[in-house]
């Protein structure tokens, strides 16, 4: 592919998503990579992984964030420091609207499975089957996992439904249309898993908000990603890049292209803005 255009204002933070756009197939992080974020902090730019993954999910890249070690995770809901594995602001879901989301989908699209991820933990219906099994999973109907009470001063963070025949963008047209108005609904696995985080809360309101406190606009950032879940982030972003492996969503929502994940996109993309 040809090289990826360059912004024509330096960027002062450079905000990426991980699974499928900054990580490698195989969950690494190249060399090249490595050595783009680096030069990227040298330079002066802030680096932010911005990720629907949840916090103790982010080893892969910790070690690679050389100053202020930020990350925003599960999809905007958590924003944590890497380099001291502390949770520093979390904007939750609230267990009722969950319940909601919940009835909506049991009786718009039955057979639908779900689980819960909390601040520390992750919890599952038995049905559920999860990717990675945890060791020691609270394994248990999500009614009684969102019951008042029952997460004992733990934040919902997100809740996921899975679905095993649907088509993964059905799946979320039909959760936007029933359960849209108690939460964020949104996607980022090639399966039919969405995750449902709490109204107003996404990868771009969180990153904007960080912006913000560090007196960044959104002209100065540059944001990669490659699913559903990244469009909001990548809109609100002055310059957007999409990785060749992107959703069409993704592909047609941003501005710039840069090579695929496996390729080193983002590397290539970064290495080009800052010879630029």
């Amino acid at each position: 592919m040809a090289l990826p255009d360059v912004p024509e204002k330096k960027p002062r933070l450079i905000a990426t998503d991980l699974d499928g756009t900054l990580l490698r197939d195989d969950k690494t992080v190249s060399a090249r990579t490595i050595a783009a974020l680096a030069a990227a902090e040298d330079a002066g730019i802030e680096v932010f992984f911005v990720t629907g993954r949840p916090a103790r999910w982010m080893d892969v890249v910790a070690e690679h964030t050389a100053r202020h070690g930020m990350a925003i995770c599960a999809n905007g809901a958590v924003v944590y420091d890497l380099h001291r594995g502390r949770l520093l602001t979390a904007y939750p879901l609230a267990p009722q609207d969950g319940l909601a989301v919940v009835g909506a989908l049991r009786a718009a699209v039955p057979g639908t499975a779900f689980a819960v991820e909390f601040t520390d933990s992750f919890a599952y219906e038995s049905q559920y089957l999860p990717y990675d099994p945890e060791p020691d999973p609270v394994i248990g109907p999500v009614e009684e996992l969102l019951a008042p009470g029952a997460q004992g001063g733990r934040l919902v963070l997100k809740l996921l439904a899975r679905h095993t025949v649907l088509d993964p963008d059905a799946f979320l047209d039909v959760a936007r249309r029933v359960a849209g108005e108690h939460g964020e609904i949104t996607r980022s696995s090639p399966s039919a898993l969405l995750e449902i985080s709490g109204t107003g809360v996404s990868k771009a309101t969180t990153l904007a908000r960080c912006c913000a406190e560090r007196g960044i606009t959104a002209d100065e950032v540059v944001a990669f990603g490659d699913m559903p879940n990244d469009l909001g982030m990548l809109s609100w972003a002055g310059t957007s890049y999409a990785v060749a492996n992107a959703h069409p969503a993704v592909l047609a929502a941003t501005t710039h292209r840069t090579a695929a994940n496996q390729d080193d996109g983002v590397a290539l993309a970064i290495e080009r803005i800052l010879a630029g």
